[in-house]
């Protein structure tokens, strides 16, 4: 077979699995965006569910500055030597730890399993000089840092909210807040599908440019749409499993708690997403219950649970990493 056409079935496979990556993440992080609501019944599942899908879906085809970083920050595409291959390796083990973390009801960070898994391929095929220590350092900053940000911003504005509501009536401020979350519940789909979407576009794009179909990271429209596609029909699926975790084990949410986390959340998401950072949604929208939670009565958070969540954000990132280099050296010990 000619190289061309070889290396054209390569990016096709490229394609394929980011795509299945991103069909993945919906699934696995609807939660992130309609647990809360569905849990305080603002939302019957099923409408939450197609809510989050059409959300995601148009907010991942608004934007691409993060799909930039994860395709140029991290390596540089057009230096790689096995740059597909590389993509190839990253996108089976993000995808093999995004399907451990959902059957286990963890959740677990696609962000970080993607950079820790991008990391760990580059670094099993160019060694630790293949990696752009600047762009990966601000990348991680951005993930570890945005979870501090919305506990703590989770807590003050629960504690807002406390104070402004501490004299009216409970069932009445509820009630409004039940309404309020379908609100806050799609604009968190919505900055969901900026983000996350991004990363599966991003991947591809780098797979063009490693593959010298094109020489820059701006994305083609048809991956904006295949991939803002792909994450939609995921979210459609849903995570149950996921959202019980988020919805109901961390602490017991309320409208007004729902709100609170919802809001924050989405706020730092967005934040993010307009400086071009990727950022965990899970971890963002976690770290915002358990911030809310903590507002509103310490110990009614089970730290029991959120210490199990952490655990995950902590190991993702090398446990992927190990996996994508294994993944890597079983590609070049088969095919190159």
């Amino acid at each position: 077979m000619p190289a061309f056409d070889s290396m054209f079935v390569i990016v096709c496979v490229v394609v394929v699995l980011a795509l299945a990556f991103d069909f993945i993440n919906g699934f696995h992080d609807t939660a992130n965006a309609i647990a809360a609501s569905v849990s305080t019944r603002a939302m019957t599942p099923r409408m939450a569910i197609i809510l989050a899908a059409i959300m995601n879906f148009v907010g991942a085809i608004m934007f691409t500055g993060v799909a930039k970083t994860i395709g140029g920050k991290v390596a540089d595409p057009a230096t790689l030597t096995y740059g597909v291959q590389i993509v190839i390796a990253t996108l089976i083990s993000a995808i093999a730890w995004n399907l451990i973390t959902w059957w286990y009801g963890i959740p677990s960070s696609s962000s970080h399993t993607l950079i820790g898994s991008l990391a760990g391929a580059v670094i099993a095929s160019e060694g630790f000089g293949g990696v752009n220590a600047s762009g990966f350092t601000s990348i991680v900053q951005a993930l570890v840092f945005s979870p501090i940000i919305a506990f703590a911003a989770g807590y003050i504005v629960m504690t807002l909210l406390k104070l402004i509501f501490a004299r009216a009536n409970p069932h009445l401020v509820n009630k409004g807040f039940r309404s309020m979350q379908i609100l806050t519940a799609a604009f968190q789909a919505f900055t969901h599908g900026t983000n996350d979407a991004q990363k599966a576009m991003g991947i591809i794009t780098m797979a063009l440019v490693a593959a010298q179909y094109q020489d820059s990271l701006e994305v083609p429209f048809w991956v904006k749409f295949s991939a803002a596609l792909a994450m939609a029909l995921g979210t459609s699926v849903g995570g149950w499993k996921i959202i019980k975790t988020m919805g109901t084990k961390i602490f017991k949410i309320e409208p007004v708690n729902g709100f609170a986390a919802d809001t924050t959340a989405a706020s730092v998401i967005m934040t993010a997403t307009a400086t071009g950072l990727p950022v965990s949604t899970t971890h963002v929208i976690t770290s915002a219950i358990l911030g809310v939670g903590s507002a509103k009565r310490f110990s009614s958070v089970n730290w029991g649970v959120a210490g199990r969540i952490v655990s995950a954000w902590i190991i993702t990132i090398p446990i992927s990493a190990v996996i994508a280099a294994i993944v890597f050296k079983l590609i070049e010990f088969l095919f190159l």
